[in-house]
């Protein structure tokens, strides 16, 4: 019995784009992604160092809803706030007001630091967990550093001016991405538009969120901003419009005008420029190939992960998706064995390469009906 090589083309599609720079972005760093494909749609200097202010909030939440997760820490924990993180309430940081001696529940220190920004809260958050701010910040650039954020430090909790806190809009996005992949249900809380904190000592402080992008029509549900003196204004943003979201990261916006309207343009620029294509499903059966001397004649093939692409809708190449492997195959074949490979083909360039998987095992058939299929495929070439 010989092999054939089948190079078998499943699916045309439109063509593929990677990298797109054709607007103009009023940002020093800006960078736009499509979450499902990880496509990259739009960078300008995206790995310049940046200062990322009040977006360190993020990673500052990503530790407590590790913890969280991990049964380490409740919702209802509370923790002692101490003068640090009160004096910075009083110094004109955005802040939650919660005043020495509260005991405050991690509840509503998340709130407190998502919604109205509150650089007390971080503090008496990263003290409740770590026992200091200083020690916290060693867990959240460890985080970093498990993220693949390879050009961050984290100097605080808060993101308040430090040189030795910095990062990168591509690092920043891949904080964001994992806060969302990782934490959907807590990921929530970044779209309600305020907080109401029942202070000690004074009427309850109702605050509203801060990104400018939840008050559009445009179905954005977070991330974070951000302002420094040294820095100017910066946006983590994200949106989810039929299913497709997008993250946008962008800093040295020169006022909180510019921060909103070139954040939107960013992120429209994505919506309606490209169109993100499903490719596969993960294990649904893609097609079925011949088998040698099974008990049954074909088996089912799938690729088990999900499959997305970013197409350009200006474009009109051609995107080739085909299976290749070496058939038929012979049995016994096991689940998951892999009997070729799945490929992604972008004008005669190979992008994307998965393994081919057996869905079922086949067994071999006896002894005497090998035979008598062999005899048969040297008479008639038939397998």
């Amino acid at each position: 019995m010989f092999k054939k090589i089948y190079f078998l083309i499943l699916l045309f599609l439109s063509s593929i784009s990677n990298s797109y720079s054709n607007i103009e972005i009023k940002a020093r760093t800006a960078i736009l992604q499509d979450f499902l494909s990880g496509e990259i749609l739009y960078e300008k200097d995206p790995d310049m160092q940046i200062y990322p202010a009040s977006m360190t909030k993020i990673m500052t939440s990503i530790i407590a809803f590790d913890l969280i997760k991990s049964g380490n820490l409740s919702l209802d924990d509370k923790f002692i706030v101490s003068e640090k993180a009160w004096r910075l309430s009083t110094a004109g940081y955005s802040s939650m007001f919660i005043m020495v001696g509260d005991e405050v529940s991690v509840e509503n220190l998340l709130h407190g630091i998502i919604t109205a920004s509150g650089n007390d809260a971080c503090v008496a958050l990263a003290e409740g967990i770590a026992g200091t701010e200083e020690e916290f910040a060693i867990l959240m650039t460890a985080k970093a550093k498990e993220l693949g954020m390879e050009n961050t430090n984290f100097a605080n909790s808060s993101g308040i001016n430090d040189p030795d806190n910095y990062s990168t809009v591509r690092d920043i996005l891949k904080m964001s991405r994992y806060l969302i992949q990782k934490h959907p249900d807590f990921y929530e809380w970044f779209s309600l538009l305020e907080f109401t904190w029942d202070r000690t000592g004074g009427d309850p402080i109702t605050q509203g969120n801060r990104n400018p992008l939840l008050y559009k029509n445009m179905g954005a549900d977070g991330i974070k901003t951000g302002y420094l003196a040294v820095e100017k204004y910066s946006l983590a943003s994200s949106l989810i419009r039929n299913g497709r979201r997008l993250i946008a990261v962008g800093s040295g916006f020169e006022t909180k005008n510019s921060r909103s309207r070139e954040s939107s343009k960013l992120l429209t620029y994505g919506l309606t420029n490209f169109d993100l294509v499903e490719i596969n499903k993960s294990s649904e059966t893609i097609d079925k190939v011949d088998v040698w001397l099974g008990k049954e004649n074909q088996v089912d093939v799938y690729v088990n992960e999900d499959i997305f692409k970013t197409i350009k809708k200006a474009k009109k190449n051609l995107l080739k998706v085909a299976l290749k492997y070496e058939g038929p195959i012979e049995a016994p074949i096991k689940k998951d064995d892999v009997i070729g490979k799945f490929r992604v083909v972008y004008d005669e360039e190979l992008i994307g390469e998965y393994d081919l998987l057996a869905a079922k095992d086949v067994d071999k058939v006896n002894i005497f009906t090998r035979l008598i299929k062999s005899l048969n495929y040297l008479i008639w070439g038939d397998v």
